[in-house]
Order: C-alpha cells, then structure tokens, then sequence
C-alpha cells in the first residue's frame, strides 16, 4: 500500500480534473464525485498508516521520477511517509471529508457548486503534496499549489468586492512569506548541493552558524504567511469572505498548519540555532495575545473563529519553538485543534444557514433551543477549545504551557504567563460568543425564522464532536503521539518541572474559569444592544481595529509601493520613454526637414551642385593662399 502513495494525490487531483474539465455535464454528481474521492483518499491513508506501523522502518520513501535536472540540480519527484507525514495525512483527509460532506448541503442551492468541490479537491491534492513530499522543492510545490487553491477558494463568490480583496490580500500577503521559503532553498542548493530532507538534515552540521540562522528565519518567514503569524496574520480573518466550509478547511486542519509542519519538518535545522528558535518563541507568545485580544471585541461569528485560530496557531508556534520539549505536544494540538475548531466553524454555518446568513453575533440570540444539535456540537467545541477539564483542549494545550513554564528562567515564566493569559482571553471572548449566540433574548430580524440545519450538515458536526470530546485523551494517554513521533523527533527530552503539572492544570483552569465568569459579568447577565456601542475604552476600539495592523499595513507597505510604483512609472513615461521618443522624434523631424531639400527639379540640384562647387574652390584657394 505505501508504494502506491501516488494515489493519496492523485485521487483528489482527478477529482478536480473531471469537475474542472467535464463542464456543466458533472453538475448532478460533481460533488458526489468528489466526496467520494477524498474519502477513498482518507481510506487509503488509514491503510498505509497501519501498514507503516507494523514495519521495522522509521520512514518510507517513494521515488517517482526526475522533476529537475539541470546542470547539478537534480530533483527527484518522492513522497515520504514517515510518522510525522502520517499524522498530517490522517488529519487533512479525515477533516477534509468531514468537510466535503458538510458542503453537499450547504452548498446545495449555490449555482457554482461543481467549481466548488473541485477547488476543494485541488486544494486537498496541493496540501498532501506539501506534507508527504520528500524535499523542499516539493514542499514548495504543495505550498504554492495551496495559496492557488485558496484564493480560488477564497474568492469564489468573486462578484462581491469584498470576497475579491480578501482574496487578492490573502495571495499577497502569503507571496510575502513564500518568497522567505524560496530564498531558504535557495541557499540550501547553493551551499549544499541538495534539498531532499534527508540529505539536507544529514549536512546541517556542516554548515557556519549564521547560514543555519538565516535559513531558519527565511523558513519562519514562509510559516508565518501561510499560518496567519505576526506580523503576517492580517489576511486570514479577511479570508471569512469565502463560504463557510472553506474557512472551516483552511482555518482547522490544512492551510494555516502548513507553518507548523514547516517548522516540525525542519527541526534538525532549528535544533541548530538557538537564534532561530528564539525567534519562533518570541512570534508564538505575541501572537497568541494578538489573535486572544482581536477576538474580545468582534461580533463577527466567524471572524471571532478566525482571530482564535490566529492565537492557537501560536500555541503551536511557541511549542515547536521550545524545540525537542515541545515538537510533540505542538503537533498534538495542532490535531485536536483540527476537530473542534473545524467543528466550530461547521457550527458557525449552520447557525449562518438558519439565519438567513447573518453573521453579526448581535442578530443572534435564544438559538438554543432552536438548533438543538448545533447548540450541543457547537458547545462541545467551545470546552474543548476553552481548555474545559478532561476535553481535548485540556490535554494538548495545557501540556504546552507547562512545556513553557519548564523553560526556565525569566523566558520561561514569560512564556508561560503569555500563554495562561492567552488561555483566559480564550475563555472570554468564547463565552461572549456562546452568550451572544444561543443565550438571552432573541435578537433577530424581521422574516428570520432559525431551524435546524439537514442531516448531511449535522453528521460531520457530530463527528468532529467525538474528537473534540475524545481526541486530547486519545493523543496523550491512550495511544501516546510523543512516542508514535519518537523516530522523527527522537526521545522526549527530560526536563525538570518548574511548576507541578497538577499545579499549571489548575492554574489554567481557575484562570479560564476567570474569563468565562468575566464574559457572563459583561454580557451573560445583560440585554445585547442589537448596536454595538460607539462609546468604547481606547483598547477596544484598537482591537476592533485589527490593532492597527492594517492601518500599518498600508502606510508602512502598500501606499510607499504605490507612490514607488507612480514614481517609476513617471520616470519610465517620462524619462525612459520620453527619451526614445524624443530621439525618434528628432530623427524624425530632421527627416522631414532635409526632405524639403528634394524638390525635383532638375535645375535646383544643379544650382545646388553649382553652389558646392564655388565653396569647395574657395575653400581650396584660401588653403593654398
């Protein structure tokens, strides 16, 4: 089965093939099609897992032809399947189904369906390139083809302005990044020679030390991008213009933890440089306060979703940055964070589906008792991303603030603050939602009459429920994730506990109890405006603002490009092209001019002959004279 990796790809790339290609004709079984595909896809992986667990080998590489051969580089197209690989290709096949079955109902009246499924389908194909490659030029190829895939994604609803520039914002800002992953490789080549992993990993020793940094900062810079890291993290709440199942795809288990895996991939490489890795920390802990605090004060459903992705992407960061400690309990989270936050959003659109697709939180309201499975599924998310004792977010997220906290040190009780505050903002603004959405009044517009979403939708909600519920016990206790990634990551490194364990669990725990508790004080207990107030402290009105960060964005970035671009192309219209012009013009002229001379009269050439003549003599006298 594991020689057969290829069809883990090729499965859903046909998919998207047909869909793509066979036009109008596929719109009855399109989708069925590809549900169907990834499904088989997801089936195939479970096999090959199981395979690879019962084989002596660490790993498997697959060779499947020569990609490049120019000169010295010499690329072979391989896939490896390793336990790290194995976990990612679980994930994005498991959720990816959930979703596409989800996607059956809700986009069952849309006239664009088929394009969507197949955009999905590419998008599933492009991600398991990027995880299961055997090099950095793979990795690349998957990474690019997935910033294609959610654009198009992103930007399917392309008649509406705003899903047009959430898109166009998203495939920029994420050019930014990928220019810092290019430029890694780059230097790879050029000072190795190779960019298979194996070869790469085997030579990092030989390597100076401020080559290691920068290709580890170059690499974080691409991670970044594509994980919604600070200071890269505008784009992806903007990407929610896209339908429900997209953010649910890209904000849970595929797009947004390629950084991770970037990272996880590359630990030979930041296990060399303490720089690096610093770096990584450092962009981990600021980010889980800027997604945490962002989150607080939209009403947005779905973009209080996405900042809370932003700020759990950085619990992972701040894990795979503490290094061997914490590879493990990052790529754990990154799993159960893959069940109840795609379980939110899913919830998020049924609530969207039974209101009309209203989105303002503050239309919502009493829902409770109208969407009975939602509210239940929706609500088993909400404690397992709270961190809820005993929940999947108990286990995976607590175990990276211990991590944190064993750091030691002044880093180390910084680090771990950062992250129990995190972890009570979480709480907050997750209540808020709660409260907001199926408690109190109803709040809903005239003509909205909330109902439970079909059977096709709700089902993979219930799923991604189990795992919300079950997953982080699963990871930590019963089938241990640390030893299943031991071969990649090598043994857990022992550390002494700054903190008993008991101790951080009820710390986070009294501090979460503290944010439910403070979002019941401020809106729980009290009649939602339907308005939001305009009144607001200095802090709100900042987060409500993104933190400035597009502000900075453009006046930092764009509108200096923008001068620069009319600057330039002042100076080519004027300068570059005004001075061929002006030859072409002068040349021009002095023809026009001369031709005057060409009369054809036969007796003005010979009066002209005459007239050089008489010059020519007296210019000869006056010589000899």
């Amino acid at each position: 089965m594991l020689s057969a990796s290829w069809l883990l790809i090729a499965l859903p790339l046909l998919g998207a093939a047909v869909l793509l290609l066979g036009g109008r004709r596929t719109d009855r079984w399109g989708h069925l099609l590809a549900t169907g595909l990834v499904a088989a896809s997801f089936v195939l992986g479970v096999l090959s897992v199981v395979q690879l667990a019962g084989l002596a080998e660490e790993s498997v590489t697959v060779d499947l032809f020569t990609f490049i051969d120019s000169g010295s580089l010499d690329v072979r197209a391989g896939l490896l399947v390793d336990p790290l690989s194995a976990v990612f290709l679980l994930l994005i096949t498991g959720v990816g189904t959930l979703i596409h079955v989800y996607s059956i109902g809700y986009m069952a009246h849309d006239p664009g369906r088929r394009r969507f499924f197949a955009y999905l389908n590419l998008f599933v194909a492009a991600m398991l390139v990027l995880v299961l490659g055997n090099s950095y030029v793979a990795l690349y190829v998957g990474w690019e083809g997935v910033g294609l895939a959610s654009y198009l994604l992103i930007a399917f609803w392309y008649t509406r302005p705003s899903a047009a520039t959430a898109a166009k914002k998203a495939f920029i800002m994420n050019r930014v990044g990928d220019v810092g992953l290019a430029i890694a490789i780059f230097v790879m080549f050029a000072q190795l020679g190779t960019t298979s992993y194996e070869d790469v990993f085997g030579s990092v020793g030989l390597l100076a030390g401020g080559t290691v940094t920068a290709i580890g900062l170059l690499l974080l810079l691409g991670a970044c991008g594509k994980s919604g890291q600070f200071p890269l993290q505008a784009w992806l709440p903007d990407a929610m213009e896209g339908p429900t199942p997209v953010s649910a795809l890209i904000h849970a288990a595929t797009m947004v933890t390629a950084g991770v895996y970037l990272i996880a991939r590359s630990a030979p490489v930041y296990d060399a440089t303490e720089t690096a890795r610093t770096v990584v920390l450092v962009i981990g802990a600021v980010t889980i306060l800027i997604g945490a605090v962002i989150g607080c004060a939209h009403d947005d459903i779905k973009k209080v979703l996405a900042y809370s992705t932003v700020s759990q992407i950085g619990y992972m960061f701040l894990a795979v940055g503490l290094g061997p400690v914490g590879y493990a309990a990052g790529i754990a989270h990154l799993v159960t964070h893959g069940f109840f936050k795609a379980g939110l959003f899913l919830g998020a659109g049924s609530v969207m589906h039974g209101m009309g697709d209203q989105v303002d939180m503050r239309r919502f309201g009493g829902l409770a008792t109208k969407m009975k499975t939602t509210f239940v599924t929706f609500g088993l998310g909400y404690l397992a991303l709270i961190g809820f004792p005993f929940l999947s977010g108990y286990w995976t997220k607590d175990a990276i603030i211990e991590a944190a906290f064993d750091k030691g040190g002044t880093s180390g009780w910084l680090l771990g603050g950062v992250a129990v505050l995190g972890a009570g903002l979480t709480a907050f603004y997750m209540t808020r939602l709660m409260f907001m959405t199926f408690f109190g009044t109803p709040r809903w517009e005239d003509g909205v009459h909330p109902h439970e979403s079909p059977p096709v939708m709700t089902v993979p909600m219930i799923v991604l429920a189990v795992g919300s519920v079950a997953g982080g016990f699963l990871l930590t206790q019963t089938f241990p994730l640390v030893e299943w990634l031991e071969p990649v990551f090598g043994p857990e490194a022992e550390r002494e506990h700054v903190i008993a364990p008991l101790l951080v669990s009820v710390l986070v725990t009294a501090v979460v109890a503290v944010g439910v508790i403070a979002a019941w004080l401020l809106v729980g207990r009290r009649e939602v405006p339907v308005t939001a107030p305009a009144r607001v402290s200095p802090v709100v009105t900042a987060a409500r603002r993104n933190l400035y960060a597009d502000a900075l964005n453009e006046s930092v970035f764009m509108r200096p490009g923008m001068w620069l671009t009319r600057a330039l192309v002042w100076v080519d219209n004027r300068g570059v092209d005004g001075a061929v012009n002006g030859l072409a013009a002068g040349l021009g002229g002095s023809s026009s001019r001369l031709g005057r001379a060409q009369t054809g009269f036969v007796r003005s050439y010979a009066l002209g002959m005459l007239g050089g003549a008489v010059i020519v003599t007296a210019a000869l006298l006056a010589v000899a004279s």
